[in-house]
């Protein structure tokens, strides 16, 4: 009853929509992710982190570094990773769309109060860094045996 009451088809204010919609992704400086899994845009290497009362595991997924090219440290309860991943791009390539990171990346974790940065074990396979860092002693829970 109401189809063409302007004329135009609807296909025509589909491709507007989406036009529209691109631009504003385009030109809009988005600060929160997209999703509840999302990670902001830029953010790389994507990464898990688990606590247990002995400590905390960082996982990075990062397949395709050199792993001995990798600058990791740690200073006042905070975790940086940082290096490079090159991803070889030829010249005469035209992208229409490029999701593979390839640069310069730097990660900063912010760890609890109670990790001991003297014992920090990274260790690289498959793709994955996963860096553990052991909680002090003292403040791992301790059995009290009665008597």
């Amino acid at each position: 009853m109401f189809g063409r009451l302007t004329g135009l088809e609807g296909s025509l204010f589909d491709d507007l929509r989406r036009m529209q919609q691109e631009m504003e992704e385009l030109f809009t400086a988005r600060t929160w992710p997209a999703g509840i899994r999302s990670v902001a845009q830029g953010t790389y290497p994507p990464m898990n982190l688990g606590a247990t009362s002995a400590g905390v595991d960082v996982y990075l997924f990062a397949a395709g570094l050199d792993p001995t090219s990798l600058d990791i440290s740690i200073q006042q309860n905070l975790l940086t990773v940082a290096g490079e991943r090159r991803v070889e791009i030829p010249d005469d390539a035209d992208y229409y769309r490029q999701e593979r990171f390839s640069g310069p990346f730097r990660r900063v974790i912010s760890l609890p109060e109670d990790v001991d940065p003297d014992q920090v074990e990274a260790h690289y396979s498959e793709g994955i860094l996963h860096v553990s860092v052991r909680r002090r002693e003292e403040s791992q829970p301790r059995h009290i045996k009665v008597t």
